[in-house]
């Protein structure tokens, strides 16, 4: 066997560089991705934009979704015939994958880039569990959407809720057989573990806000099923 030499082996005991652990971001990002396709993401928002009564608002109002991530939802905004569309969120990578005809911009939703009163649809749908303080956070970013809204506009909220529907599907994310069976289960218990702190300080504050909703908005619509809080309000 060959005697290493010197150089060879002091290049062999240098010590090798450290592999960084995935950025949290990064692996809710990745499990976000793999949780649907986007043709089947357009079409879940599409039916809940239908079922909010986005049909019934003229097509040339000036809409934007907030915390729109990778744009499906504009996608879908699109399909139902609005032509005056705008996104925003905070994650660059996220909006980085939308390829469509809206104006994004990568903003933090309690500071909206908008003239008061200059818009007539607002739509989240599921951004506000992610916020990091409540109520302060939803505060800001409720004033805000009312500051930018049209008195006539409206904005429409789908968020998770602590329905018995969504305890089941919590039951069936701790059960690690069930997520090696469902690529699907297994996406979702990953995003949950990852921004498990701020959702469950949204899904154990349901008073707060409703409170909240009810202090900067009218309520037009509204339910509770199937593990979502639907919301349809017009601005105070």
């Amino acid at each position: 066997m060959r005697e290493l030499e010197p150089a060879e082996l002091a290049g062999r005991l240098e010590p090798q560089p450290r592999v960084q652990p995935p950025v949290r971001e990064d692996v809710w990002e990745s499990a976000y991705l793999a949780f649907e396709t986007p043709e089947q993401e357009i079409q879940k928002f599409t039916q809940r934009l239908v079922k909010l009564g986005a049909e019934q608002i003229s097509r040339d109002r000036q809409v934007v979704e907030l915390f729109c991530g990778r744009g499906n939802g504009l996608h879908a905004l699109h399909r139902l015939g609005f032509r005056n569309i705008e996104g925003l969120d905070l994650s660059p990578r996220l909006l980085g994958k939308y390829e469509g005809e809206a104006k994004c911009y990568v903003c933090d939703c309690r500071q909206l880039p908008f003239a008061r009163h200059s818009k007539d649809l607002l739509i989240i749908q599921g951004g506000l569990h992610h916020l990091n303080r409540l109520p302060e956070d939803l505060e800001q970013t409720f004033r805000e959407a009312r500051r930018v809204l049209r008195r006539d506009g409206f904005i429409m909220v789908v968020e998770p809720w602590l329905t018995p529907f969504l305890r089941l599907v919590h039951k069936f994310c701790e059960a690690m057989m069930a997520r090696h069976f469902s690529a699907k289960l297994d996406s979702l218990a990953t995003m949950i573990e990852y921004e498990r702190a701020t959702y469950e300080r949204w899904l154990g504050n349901p008073g707060m806000i409703l409170a909240l909703s009810r202090a900067h908005f009218v309520p037009v619509r509204e339910s509770f099923r199937w593990g979502k809080w639907s919301f349809v309000g017009k601005p105070l």
